[in-house]
């Protein structure tokens, strides 16, 4: 006799698991834990078991619909549980290539290869802005119609410059998928000029003589924690990322040598870089070291010497200082330098090399962490030179012979 859903829903596992019939095949098998729907049946002479569902998110009419499926597929000679197999591996293997799944295992594979915070921001962009709509996707069925919708809506939202380094991400996983043999072309590359121009943001900077100046001054009368003031005299004199200057660690330091060698990890460009340190930059680490010597960190947090300072310290001295965001940033140190000692002469190599610029060549790269090392210890001092005399005078003016004499310099 047919079951009804009174029947079943009345079923009670009271001594031990039963069965309860539909017939052609099901029943409704009935223990402690539940009540699994199930179909006998036999293929090439083999008796099997097929699993229909769970009651009751699987109800009686579900269940009765499942039986008829899978007759269906014993007339036309498949079976059903191998076909059920197959379907669920077909799924996982599914998920397994989602884009999702590629992008996280692209992600652990390069991780090395980048800073905490450059590495914080492409998962942080995939995980917000590109998993919730494509990570489920099998990545070789992603259009670029789709990967483009999902841009605009970082687009929409104001996010212009992000939107332009989600599809770069993207198209380095859709390259991953294609090496490892789970997708067959970059869709992201068919977008090349479907996003806006992106704004070319300058970090702030100030790169008048007189504003240089004023702006020495400013830093060197700061009234604010001893170990901020140090990093605020620090930070012109040696062109560095504002995280590298805060990671700074008295191990990497040879105050005798005048030298200061950032390992490779830390870096954005992942080469050991070589600071040349004038000796303004000596005296100011010499007048921190005894504070600071004795711990991991040349600048440590004020709460825990575990930890370098904050990202937000030297921008807020700069700040308390009355330099706007748009006037002058922890970058805009970098700039200055960069602006003011092409001007006045020095190899742009030199200078390039000293601020730790990417380098095409990638095999050329790895070896030359030393290069125009001689030059750049002669630029370094002249610059420290050149912001004490800014800084002792708000009405310096620069005369053709002080130009000459730097240009003679850079070409010693």
């Amino acid at each position: 006799m047919p079951l009804t859903d009174i029947a079943i829903r009345n079923a009670k596992c009271v001594d031990k698991p039963f069965k309860l019939s539909d017939g052609d095949g099901m029943y409704l098998f009935v223990n402690a834990v539940g009540k699994y729907w199930r179909l006998d049946y036999r293929y090439l002479n083999k008796r099997k078991t097929l699993a229909l569902g769970v009651y009751p998110t699987v109800t009686l009419a579900m269940a009765r619909e499942r039986r008829l499926e899978a007759r269906r597929k014993l007339a036309d000679g498949v079976d059903p549980g191998e076909h059920k197999k197959l379907v669920k591996q077909a799924k996982l293997a599914s998920a397994g290539n989602s884009f999702a799944a590629i992008a996280t295992e692209w992600y652990a594979k390069n991780r090395h290869t980048w800073v905490d915070n450059h590495a914080s921001k492409i998962i942080a962009r995939l995980q917000n802005d590109i998993f919730p709509w494509l990570g489920t996707r099998p990545i070789n069925e992603i259009t670029a119609p789709e990967l483009l919708a999902v841009l605009r809506r970082i687009e929409l939202r104001g996010a212009l410059e992000t939107a332009h380094r989600a599809l770069q991400n993207c198209s380095q996983v859709f390259r991953y998928a294609i090496a490892t043999g789970r997708a067959e072309r970059d869709v992201g590359a068919d977008l090349r000029g479907a996003l806006p121009p992106p704004k070319i943001r300058h970090h702030a900077s100030l790169t008048d003589p007189k504003q240089v100046g004023a702006l020495l001054r400013a830093l060197r009368g700061y009234r604010g924690a001893f170990v901020t003031g140090c990093a605020l005299r620090l930070a012109p004199l040696v062109f560095l990322r504002p995280g590298e200057l805060r990671h700074a660690e008295w191990s990497e330091i040879n105050l005798d040598a005048a030298e200061w060698r950032i390992p490779a990890a830390k870096m954005k460009m992942r080469q050991l870089h070589i600071v040349p340190l004038s000796t303004q930059a000596v005296a100011v680490l010499r007048e921190l070291q005894p504070l600071t010597g004795h711990r991991k960190y040349v600048f440590p947090s004020v709460r825990t010497s575990d930890r370098p300072m904050s990202e937000n310290t030297v921008l807020g001295a700069l700040r308390r200082l009355g330099y706007e965001k748009q006037e002058m940033t922890g970058h805009g140190f970098r700039s200055m330098a960069s602006t003011l000692l092409n001007e006045h002469g020095w190899s742009a190599d030199a200078i390039e090399r000293q601020l730790a610029h990417a380098e095409r060549d990638s095999i050329r790269a790895a070896y030359n962490y030393a290069e125009f090392l001689p030059e750049r210890r002669r630029m370094m001092q002249w610059w420290a030179d050149y912001l004490d005399k800014l800084a002792l005078s708000d009405n310096l003016q620069e005369t053709p012979s002080g130009l000459t004499a730097a240009r003679t310099d850079a070409a010693a």
